[in-house]
């Protein structure tokens, strides 16, 4: 790619960082209050008989345009027959989902043998359509890489889903508040999207754009599924075999193990697809961009999940409460676990700008095979077994994702672990101090709040010098972070 339209690309990728790292922000800040909240007026078995349903609200995002709206971001060019068909065909997609979820309400309810089941899952299947009414234009949206529509369309659905979830946890209304969070964003995040795209679709249908568009298209969902499934297996085993309790400690856990992964990895990600597409042949600029970003990525996830094994306990009892204990020991096991996915978060946005859909399918081939082994190996140790099952496998099959993508942009598969050695280094610093910080605390009869603010200050500058002095992206974002905004900023030092 040239020169120009990389400088072209330069100042929407970082006022698309920009609005993507201040509303994430937002959104996960806002996230962890209403967690707690909720935490506090919810049970753990509100929560597991709402996690045995929002567990397949994945499949929204899924099934709501059947990855024709990253076929929309990654082809070069796109005519208003493709932009139509992909439309309509996710709208038809939708509303059969919808009507398919509605009927399988009743058989789900009896797999778990929890009859409260259907009706939440009936609702929630509306946000199937719902969500596909906005695929499309949230799909060009993000082609022009207009992430200030994008995100003030999820910010705005965020805000008025928790609020409807608190006033109806309020009410007495129980996992309903959780279904009701996610209808409510669904149908808000839409109308948004609307409201920001310019973009209307016509009346036209064209099979020869549907052929082209599926060609991408048809890898990347099926791609989607295996992740699902490898996401999702584990909710699904703990709430049949385990119980509706156990889940919601297990579903706290790992809303936890998911926040950098989700607030971090997926909004970088989310920013550089476009870009990644739109310099897609200039293979060793991606390459520095993939490694820069990752370093920069693992500098902020894996200090916060690294901590986490170290608070659990104290951030459990001040934060959650002392009926949510048995989460714990699981906290701590998947915060592994999300120190590995959260550093694969770009392998996906790197294959596909490249066209290795491929690729891309054969690891969620192997991924999930074996998630599924260990899951079902670990279901013998109850929620614990299940954790550490995870964490194993992850152990295993995620480096076979870093190779796919080393290999893609014709790299070493050493260079990945090589650029985040020094992250690593001070991450392991912090570890130590923590370590150490706790050994004095355990005679001092402390309560456990006092001694969560002692080890999260600890933590904090423990780790923050270190980083600095180790890790160079992250000096430099600090040197220039009040002149992030303006248009000309360079970007050199995690670009090239």
């Amino acid at each position: 790619m040239n020169d120009g339209l990389f400088g072209a690309l330069r100042g929407r990728v970082l006022r698309g960082l920009v609005w993507k790292g201040g509303s994430s922000l937002a959104r996960q800040l806002m996230r962890i209050g209403v967690t707690v909240v909720l935490a506090r007026l919810l049970s753990p078995h509100d929560y597991g008989v709402a996690g045995m349903v929002i567990v397949f609200s994945t499949l929204v995002e899924i099934f709501g345009d059947l990855a024709l709206g990253a076929a929309l971001v990654q082809r070069p060019e796109l005519s208003d027959d493709d932009r139509s068909t992909a439309f309509w065909t996710s709208v038809g997609a939708g509303l059969a989902f919808t009507l398919l979820g509605i009927a399988l309400a009743a058989p789900l309810a009896g797999f778990y043998g929890t009859p409260a089941v259907r009706p939440l899952f009936m609702v929630m299947s509306l946000s199937f359509v719902i969500t596909a009414v906005g695929s499309t234009q949230a799909a060009l949206l993000m082609r022009a890489m207009d992430f200030r529509g994008l995100e003030l369309r999820l910010t705005g659905g965020a805000v008025v889903g928790a609020a409807a979830a608190i006033v109806l946890a309020w009410r007495g209304a129980g996992p309903w508040a959780l279904i009701a969070q996610q209808v409510t964003t669904a149908s808000v995040a839409t109308l948004l999207v609307w409201r920001f795209s310019s973009w209307r679709p016509r009346l036209r249908f064209s099979r020869a754009s549907l052929r082209d568009l599926a060609s991408f298209s048809g890898r990347v969902f099926g791609t989607r599924l295996l992740f699902y499934t490898n996401r999702n297996a584990d909710n699904v085993l703990v709430g049949r075999f385990v119980g509706a309790s156990a889940l919601g400690a297990y579903t706290i856990a790992y809303n936890i193990m998911l926040l950098p992964s989700n607030q971090i990895s997926a909004p970088v990600q989310e920013v550089l697809f476009p870009t990644f597409s739109r310099m897609q042949d200039d293979v060793p600029r991606v390459a520095r961009a993939w490694l820069a970003v990752n370093r920069v990525v693992g500098s902020i996830s894996l200090p916060a999940l690294a901590g986490m094994v170290m608070v659990a306990p104290e951030f459990v009892a001040v934060v959650l409460g002392p009926k949510w204990h048995p989460a714990v020991r699981v906290i701590q096991i998947l915060a592994w676990v999300g120190m590995l996915q959260s550093l694969q978060g770009l392998n996906s946005s790197v294959l596909q700008a490249r066209n290795r859909t491929r690729d891309l399918l054969r690891y969620g081939v192997v991924v999930c095979a074996a998630s599924l082994t260990a899951f079902i190996v670990g279901l013998h140790w109850g929620l614990v077994g299940v954790a550490v099952a995870y964490a194993v496998s992850s152990t295993l099959v995620e480096p076979y994702y870093s190779w796919l993508t080393a290999r893609a942009l014709g790299i070493s598969a050493f260079a990945f672990p090589r650029a985040l050695a020094r992250v690593v280094q001070a991450v392991l610093g912090m570890v130590a101090m923590l370590a150490l910080a706790r050994v004095l605390l355990a005679g001092t009869g402390l309560g456990p709040a006092p001694r969560l603010l002692v080890l999260v200050a600890v933590g904090a500058l423990a780790y923050v010098p270190l980083a600095l002095w180790r890790v160079h992206e992250l000096r430099t974002l600090v040197l220039r972070a009040r002149r992030l905004r303006a248009p000309s900023t360079a970007v050199e030092p995690a670009l090239s």
